[in-house]
C-alpha cells in the first residue's frame, strides 16, 4: 500500500495534521481512567484489575512499536496507519462486546492487546515521513504530531464522560460507549490514512531502501543502531526521563490530596481532577514547545535541561512543596512538561545520530524503555506509598523516599545524555556514490 508521492506544489504543512488525526485518537490512552469506576462497579473488578487493559497496552505499545518499526519503514506511513487504524478500532470493538457479554478477559484482550498494537504501530508510523517532509525543524514537526498524543486525552475524557452520562454507566452503557469510540475513531483516523503523502524524490513504499535523497549525511540502520552505545544511552535517557514523569502523572489527584491533607485548605476532589487537567495541559504544551526549542539549542542541552531542572523540581517538591500549593503544582507542571518534551524530541536526537535511512524502526526499537519506565515509574511511587502507609506516615511522608529515588534516576539520565557522542563510522551505511564506487572496484 504505497503512498502516494506528493505532487508539484504540495504544502508539507498538510502532513502534520495527517499525523495529528492519527495522535489524537490513540491519545484516548491516557483518558482510560474514565472507564475505571465503571468498570469496577458493572463488573465487580478491583482497582488493579480495572488498570490491566490499560497497563497491557503500553505495554504492547512499547513491543509492537519495536518489533513492527521495521515493517513501518519498509511498507511507508500509509500501511503502517491502517494498520494502526484496524488494530485500535477493533480493540474497541471487541471490548465492547466484552462490556456487553461481561467477559472482563475480553476487555483485556481487545483494549489492552490488540488496541495496544494499534497503539504502537500508530505512534512511530508518522514519524519517518515528518522528520523527511522538515528536515530543517525535526524536533517542531514530531512534536507537532505527538503533542496530540498528550492532548488526546483532554478530547477523549470529556466526550467519554458525557457518553457514560448519557448511556449510563453499567455494562450496557459502557459497551455503547466503546463502540463508539470505536467506530468514531475509525473515521476520523481515516482522513489521515488519505491525506498522507512522502516527498519527491523518495522511493515508493515497498521499494526497499530509501531513495538516493535520504541518503545524504550520517546514516545507520535499525540493525547497527541497536549495536551503538548511542542507542542504549538515548534508552537510558528516555526511561529515565518517562519514570520520573510518570510517576507524578499516574497518581496526581491522591498526591496531591496527600501533600495538603493536614493544611488549612484541603485540596477538593474537583480541584484535584483540575490538576489532572493542569497536568494533561502541560505535557502537550511540553511536547511542542520544547521540543522545537530543541531545534535551537540542540537535542542534548534540551535534555540537560529536562534531566538536570526536573531533578532540581523534585527536590523543590520533596523539600517546601507541602507548605505551598503554588510551588508545588508549578514544579509538578514543570515535570511534566518535559516529559511530553522527552517523547518529542527523542525522534530528531535520532535523527542527528543516526540518520533518516530507518529512523522509524530505530525509534520503534526505542520505546521499549516507555514499557519499562511505564511499569517503573508507578510501580516505585505505589510501593513506597504503600510501606509509607503501613509504617503508619501521612501526608507529604509518603512520597519523600520515592521522590529521592526519581531525582537519582534523573541523575542517571543526565550522565547518559553526557556520554552521547556521534556514531562511529564503521557502522555508517555508504552513501550511493561511495556505494557504486566500491561495487566498481569489486568489479574489477
Amino acid at each position: 500500500m504505497s503512498p502516494p508521492i506528493a505532487p508539484p506544489g504540495w504544502s508539507r504543512w498538510l502532513v502534520p495534521p495527517a499525523a495529528l488525526s492519527l495522535h489524537l485518537s490513540i491519545g484516548q490512552a491516557y483518558a482510560w481512567s474514565v472507564f475505571k469506576p465503571p468498570l469496577e462497579s458493572a463488573l465487580g473488578l478491583s482497582g488493579t484489575q480495572s488498570a490491566l487493559p490499560f497497563q497491557l497496552g503500553i505495554v504492547m505499545l512499547g513491543l509492537s512499536a519495536a518489533f513492527g518499526g521495521t515493517l513501518v519503514e519498509r511498507n511507508g506511513p500509509r500501511w503502517a496507519m491502517t494498520v494502526a487504524l484496524v488494530c485500535f478500532s477493533s480493540g474497541f470493538l471487541l471490548a465492547s462486546l466484552g462490556a456487553a457479554t461481561e467477559q472482563y478477559w475480553l476487555i483485556v484482550f481487545g483494549y489492552g492487546f490488540v488496541g495496544g498494537i494499534g497503539l504502537g504501530i500508530g505512534y512511530i508510523s508518522p514519524v519517518s515521513t515528518l522528520i523527511k517532509w522538515f528536515p530543517d525543524r525535526p524536533g517542531m514537526a514530531t512534536g507537532i504530531a505527538i503533542m496530540g498524543f498528550g492532548g488526546g486525552a483532554l478530547i477523549a475524557s470529556p466526550w467519554s464522560a458525557q457518553m457514560l452520562e448519557s448511556f449510563g454507566s453499567d455494562s450496557s452503557g459502557i459497551a455503547l460507549a466503546f463502540l463508539v469510540h470505536g467506530l468514531s475513531y475509525a473515521v476520523f483516523m481515516s482522513l489521515g490514512v488519505l491525506l498522507v503523502r512522502v516527498p519527491r524524490g523518495e522511493k515508493p513504499a515497498g521499494g526497499g531502501a530509501s531513495g538516493p535523497s535520504a541518503l545524504s549525511g550520517v546514516q545507520v540502520s535499525a540493525r547497527s543502531a541497536v549495536r551503538t552505545p548511542q542507542f542504549w544511552c538515548l534508552w537510558v535517557i528516555l526511561c529515565m526521563n518517562v519514570t520520573a514523569g510518570i510517576g507524578i502523572l499516574e497518581k496526581a489527584a491522591p498526591m496531591i490530596k496527600d501533600f495538603f491533607a493536614d493544611s488549612s485548605t484541603p485540596v477538593s476532589v474537583s480541584a484535584a481532577a483540575g490538576f489532572v487537567a493542569l497536568l494533561s495541559a502541560a505535557n502537550m504544551a511540553g511536547r511542542i514547545g520544547w521540543s522545537s526549542t530543541s531545534d535551537l539549542i540542540g537535542r542534548k542541552n534540551i535534555y540537560r535541561v529536562y534531566l538536570g531542572v526536573g531533578a532540581l523540581m523534585y527536590a523543590s517538591i520533596a523539600w517546601f512543596g507541602d507548605s505551598s500549593k503554588p510551588l508545588f503544582i508549578l514544579c509538578a507542571l514543570v515535570i511534566l512538561s518535559f516529559y511530553g518534551g522527552g517523547f518529542a524530541t527523542i525522534p530528531a536526537y535520532l535523527k542527528d545520530l543516526f540518520g533518516t535511512y530507518q529512523v522509524g524502526a530505530i525509534h520503534g526499537r526505542l520505546l521499549t524503555a516507555w514499557s519499562t519506565a511505564g511499569v517503573l515509574g508507578p510501580l516505585i511511587v505505589n510501593w513506597i506509598a504503600d510501606r509509607q502507609e503501613e509504617a503508619g506516615k501521612h501526608g507529604s511522608a509518603l512520597y519523600g523516599l520515592s521522590f529521592y529515588i526519581m531525582i537519582g534516576l534523573l541523575a542517571v539520565g543526565f550522565v547518559a545524555n553526557e556520554l552521547v557522542r556521534p556514531v562511529d563510522p564503521r557502522h555508517h551505511i555508504p552513501a550511493p556514490k561511495e556505494a557504486a564506487d566500491v561495487q566498481r572496484e569489486q568489479s574489477v
